[in-house]
């Protein structure tokens, strides 16, 4: 396993990591997800992302009971949430304080631990102040709750604005963001937060690098039965893979001919191109089954297939 600096801060992150949206609490069993988490904790994954929002919570559920069986040093992972979506009712969702502080707690409980490595705001809120948002999280950094905090597909002006109110106020700033990236989304990681990585020595943990599973291939006739886009509830992602497995389709056969040239699946490649990004600090994976995780990881040693003129190809198919 290779380790990356979470940007400037001094905490040390495996460059691939295991996420639970969709399928912890939801898609797969409690024990395949135990699978998951010792499969790629003994390859060198250092870093399980969740969220308040993830199975209504029971997400963090199954990876906490998960933790507290392996008994895992605690120095040797860490463990994230994100806080936005957590009921229907007012004060359940949004980054207020109340909320922001409340989510905290539940989550320190589901997971069974005593603090959160990373916390993130899942989405902007336009209707709480940003100010009351980084007090609240700077608040919870000296209570000892949570490590670093961040951001979760914030726009640039947005953390601009956050790191401006945490130094008139006094306050920690965000340290991180989790963005989409892969081969088909490049504009906000690559462009719009181009000067965050030298200003503020931003971080990222970057999602969805095979873009819902479009750059695996499977999708080449559409959305395919027993992955999550065929989900009960995930019909807004079933339309969305729908409709871009038609309009990439062409790019997604060029792009599996040179991932094949190079000696890779399509999915490696695609992880191993996000790696080549020096400003990706972790590469959340999905997996629901432990072949799927494990092929994957081969990504890290992939990343030396990946020559600066394969990289020049990738750009004449996709754009840069």
């Amino acid at each position: 396993m290779e380790y990356r600096r979470l940007g400037k801060a001094g905490v040390q992150v495996s460059a691939l990591s295991l996420g639970s949206w969709v399928t912890f609490g939801q898609q797969i069993s409690d024990d395949v997800a135990a699978e998951l988490m010792t499969t790629a904790y003994d390859k060198g994954v250092n870093f399980f992302d969740n969220a308040e929002a993830y199975a209504s919570g029971r997400s963090e559920t199954v990876m906490g009971n998960i933790l507290r069986k392996k008994d895992w040093p605690r120095d040797t992972f860490l463990v994230s949430s994100k806080v936005f979506w957590g009921g229907e009712r007012p004060n359940q969702e949004g980054l207020s304080r109340k909320h922001v502080m409340e989510a905290c707690h539940k989550a320190l409980k589901r997971l069974q631990v005593d603090y959160l490595d990373l916390y993130f705001c899942h989405r902007p809120d336009p209707k709480t102040p940003i100010e009351e948002t980084t007090r609240a999280m700077s608040d919870l950094i000296h209570q000892g709750k949570v490590l670093y905090w961040g951001t979760s597909e914030w726009s640039a002006q947005e953390i601009t604005q956050a790191h401006a109110v945490a130094r008139e106020c006094h306050l920690v700033p965000p340290t991180m963001e989790q963005p989409m990236y892969n081969l088909f989304g490049r504009f906000r990681v690559e462009k719009e937060y181009a000067r965050l990585y030298s200003e503020y020595g931003l971080g990222t943990t970057i999602w969805s690098p095979l873009a819902s599973g479009l750059l695996t291939g499977k999708h080449k006739g559409g959305p395919q039965e027993g992955t999550r886009a065929t989900l009960k509830d995930y019909d807004w992602l079933k339309d969305q893979i729908a409709r871009e497995a038609k309009d990439k389709a062409e790019k997604v056969e060029q792009l599996a001919k040179l991932a094949r040239e190079t000696g890779l699946s399509l999915a490696v490649f695609s992880i191993a191109w996000c790696l080549k990004n020096p400003n990706v600090s972790t590469v959340i994976l999905g997996a629901s089954k432990t072949e799927q995780l494990t092929e994957n990881l081969q990504a890290i040693e992939a990343q030396a297939k990946l020559t600066p003129d394969v990289l020049k190809r990738v750009d004449e198919i996709v754009g840069d």
